[in-house]
């Protein structure tokens, strides 16, 4: 079982938020700051700080004049060399299923510990000689685990879209699935995870679908996302799980979690599936 733990826990390598900064937005707490990154907000207009918390002015009180005032605050400090943006905007929420609050890009979410979301879908085929996956290579210039294993279809949430609606749409980019084929996705749960990296705090709720394919059906790359895709048995795909490091750090949270409902992997004492929900 550690094998499949150890995915679990480098998933959620923070035990508490202890020396980091929560940031306000609206009043409510949207994000925790790193302290170098609290340090560099502190000059910039549009925010209050003190040795408590980094907020956005309560004056702005309306999505649109936060989300102007983000913008210029992401500029800043991108300028500044730390974050890259992304030019693609994400919801600010204060809890997975709040109202958003604003928009930022897509690069300061992590760096300021703000919550995204993500849709993930595993694509399966059932043949006479059993379960199958279909797996994507990420391309290798990708900023995040380029050349690694990912689900068929996966990418964050942005702003003003449900998980669906980014199911739906990144069926179509990533994979060339056609939407009568992505619709009949469903809904399996949902995964969640605050992790410390490179890119700063990620606090990640995954929506997870499962899309049952047919035998003849060939997904193709349709963009640069992803370089090519394959079938393997699911057996396959959980040796890679348990014995290697080919598959992007939170695809093995997502695999995890199909391999106990496929009862592919026991879990006797609740110990993998309690640790696949941080946010409770």
């Amino acid at each position: 079982m550690d094998a499949f733990a150890r995915h679990i826990a480098a998933c959620n390598n923070l035990p508490s938020f202890v020396g980091l900064l929560p940031f306000l937005v609206g009043g409510q707490p949207v994000g925790w700051l790193r302290p170098a990154i609290a340090a560099a907000m502190r000059d910039l207009p549009g925010l209050h700080a003190t040795a408590e918390a980094v907020a956005l002015d309560p004056a702005l009180d309306t999505p649109d004049s936060r989300s102007e005032a983000l913008a210029g605050i992401a500029a800043s400090l991108a300028a500044r060399g730390l974050f890259r943006l992304r030019c693609e905007a994400f919801d600010v929420r204060p809890a997975p299923e709040a109202e958003a609050l604003a928009r930022i890009d897509r690069g300061a979410v992590a760096p300021l510990g703000i919550l995204s979301r993500g849709a993930h879908c595993n694509g399966l085929v059932r043949r006479a000689d059993g379960l199958h996956l279909w797996v994507g290579w990420r391309a290798r210039n990708k900023a995040v685990a380029p050349g690694q294993l990912d689900n068929i279809v996966a990418g964050g949430v942005p702003a003003g879209l449900s998980p669906w609606d980014t199911l739906l749409k990144e069926a179509g980019e990533e994979a060339s699935v056609p939407p009568e084929l992505a619709a009949r996705a469903r809904p399996v749960g949902q995964i969640s995870y605050v992790m410390l990296n490179e890119e700063g705090l990620r606090r990640d709720v995954l929506h997870c679908f499962d899309l049952e394919l047919p035998e003849d059906f060939q997904p193709r790359p349709n963009d640069d996302e992803v370089e090519r895709f394959e079938l393997w048995p699911a057996a396959r795909v959980l040796d890679a799980v348990r014995d290697g490091d080919t598959v992007k750090f939170n695809v093995n949270l997502v695999l995890i979690d199909l391999f106990l409902r496929e009862n592919l992997l026991s879990d006797p004492d609740g110990s993998l599936r309690a640790g696949l929900s941080r946010f409770r």
